[in-house]
């Protein structure tokens, strides 16, 4: 039973990349499919629950879509398609006479850089 115990331990340090100076190259070989089939399966697993969990989410959005949809109609408020966060943050804001934008002057310039800066010097 103990020297079950110690092949096992033996194993899993060469697994984990430890006490590899006296593998042969037939061993290490052996090792490393050894872990490529491992990653293998997780990565499967891996993919497993991100699919089942995009379901689960997807599963919610309905639901709360719903919800949204029979809150609104008890609100009163008319059914139009929500907008997405996107479409509102895309879509033009009314100009405000109070924002800090309406005190700016603005002048159009034509010419090099270094002909405004002439033109502009003897004035100042």
């Amino acid at each position: 039973m103990m020297k079950k115990i110690d092949l096992l331990e033996a194993s899993k340090r060469k697994l984990l990349g430890e006490g590899l100076e006296s593998c042969s190259i037939d061993e290490l070989q052996q090792i490393e499919q050894q872990l490529e089939k491992s990653i293998i399966n997780v990565r499967a697993r891996k993919t497993q629950v991100f699919m089942e969990q995009i379901e689960q989410l997807k599963e919610k959005e309905k639901a709360l879509v719903a919800e949204n949809s029979r809150l609104s109609e008890k609100c009163g408020i008319c059914s139009q398609p929500a907008a997405t966060k996107d479409q509102r943050e895309n879509q033009p804001q009314p100009y405000a006479e109070s924002s800090p934008s309406s005190d700016v002057e603005t002048e159009l310039f034509i010419g090099l850089p270094e002909a405004r800066t002439r033109r502009i010097s003897p004035q100042a």
